[in-house]
């Protein structure tokens, strides 16, 4: 097996890219949801919420952010310093301490969105431990981990289920590893990434509950049936949710390794081995 696509979403909820390589941190991938909406009372917002996020493009700057609309517009945002505000603002069940990006950015976002809201990012004070047992280990503004992982053959089983096949970007992954048969995922427990640095294991620590947002086109916000409705006929488990990815989180060891300034990267066709 190895790994045959990489992914990256600077900004939580906004569109994402492909990219050769995915350079790690004790968050999980560099420049991957270090960004994030919140509305008037610091809570996070997402396409949930807001279907026209998923117009917005977001790109890693030199010096911070660029955001661009559907027009071409766009607006250079730099990367929030110790001179910015701190706020408060909220994820799930977790309280976190973030930068705010400023008023620029607010106006220019809350005009796009046509609502009130502000852009916050991940400073150096930023702490989100995971629960236990692994609340030795650290996530972004990621929903549940650091890393998510989709193996190309489970793509390629639901699209061979679809009158219109549709893209990973619906799924919104970080890694995306082929060589193996659909769903085989569901049972992994340890991944381990041969990499030019050597070689990171990862805890795979839940199947991926999936929400509204594979329902949106990736590029619209347009919602449509499918593939949810489809996923659901054969992809929902006893709890009643529909799962497709796993999730991942660093072995103790190699949190270790990404907690070094010379943190290790993920590169196209990296070998892969699981157990």
């Amino acid at each position: 097996m190895k790994i045959s696509a990489l992914y990256h979403f600077p900004v939580k909820s906004m569109q994402g890219h492909k990219c050769k390589s995915l350079p790690l941190d004790k968050f999980g991938a560099v420049n991957d949801r270090r960004w994030m909406l919140v509305d008037a009372d610091n809570q996070f917002v997402t396409q949930r919420r807001l279907r026209s996020m998923a117009q917005l493009k977001a790109t890693v700057a030199r010096d911070g952010l660029r955001l661009e609309n559907a027009e071409g517009e766009r607006i250079e945002i730099r990367q929030p310093g110790s001179e910015a505000d701190l706020r408060t603002v909220r994820v799930w069940d977790d309280n976190v301490t973030a930068r705010d990006a400023g008023d620029a950015a607010a106006h220019w976002l809350s005009e796009q969105l046509q609502t009130p809201v502000r852009l916050v990012a991940m400073g150096k004070e930023f702490s989100r431990p995971l629960q236990a047992p692994r609340a030795d280990r650290q996530v972004g503004f990621a929903d549940a981990a650091p890393l998510l992982v989709i193996s190309q053959a489970s793509l390629d089983d639901l699209n061979s289920r679809l009158s219109e096949p549709v893209s990973m970007l619906r799924f919104r992954p970080n890694l995306v590893v082929s060589g193996c048969s659909p769903f085989a995922e569901d049972n992994w427990k340890t991944i381990t990434i041969h990499t030019y640095d050597g070689p990171l294991v990862f805890d795979c620590t839940h199947p991926c509950a999936r929400c509204a947002i594979p329902g949106l086109h990736p590029f619209t916000g347009r919602a449509q049936k499918e593939p949810l409705r489809t996923l659901a006929s054969y992809r929902r488990w006893e709890d009643g949710q529909i799962y497709f990815g796993m999730n991942l989180t660093p072995s103790e060891a190699t949190a270790a390794l990404l907690c070094d300034q010379n943190s290790p990267t993920i590169n196209l066709n990296d070998k892969v081995e699981v157990s």
